[in-house]
């Protein structure tokens, strides 16, 4: 099997797993926390173009476990990450990561926001190496370890 067609299964088996936990995933820390994460992906190659910001836009409001959440609050969380990735990419990552560790305290809400980062990334069709590389360095601010995700 090819790469990118384990990656489209592992991703599909991801979002499968996030819907089943979905009445476990309704904290402020996992809200925020994956607002975090897709921005992060977003921004990943330091750039984030209009299209791509609303292709992410329309995922977040698409996902069926975000739905937990109302959209224009989700909306509003997502931009303010990524305004802070485009005003200064490596100060604003200081700042999204510490978001993304307010999950780190429940395991499975960690695991999700994971999980949300990796399905979004590769929602274009190209989890690319920029990608892979900022979810890896989630895992690392989540204390998960990358190679659970095959990372």
């Amino acid at each position: 099997m090819a790469l990118w067609d384990r990656f489209k299964e592992s991703a599909s088996q991801m979002q499968t797993q996030l819907v089943a936990k979905k009445n476990d995933l309704k904290s402020g820390a996992f809200r925020d926390a994956s607002m975090a994460m897709c921005a992060l992906v977003a921004a990943a190659d330091g750039t984030v173009d209009p299209a791509e910001r609303q292709r992410v836009a329309q995922l977040i409001a698409a996902n069926d476990v975000l739905r937990n959440f109302p959209a224009d609050d989700l909306r509003r969380r997502f931009e303010e990450n990524l305004d802070k990735l485009t005003a200064d990419f490596a100060f604003g990552k200081v700042s999204v990561l510490q978001e993304i560790a307010k999950a780190k305290k429940k395991p499975a809400e960690a695991r999700a926001v994971v999980q949300i980062g990796i399905v979004i990334g590769g929602a274009d069709g190209d989890f690319d190496k920029d990608e892979q590389a900022v979810v890896r360095e989630a895992c690392y601010t989540l204390d998960l370890p990358p190679h659970e995700f095959d990372l």
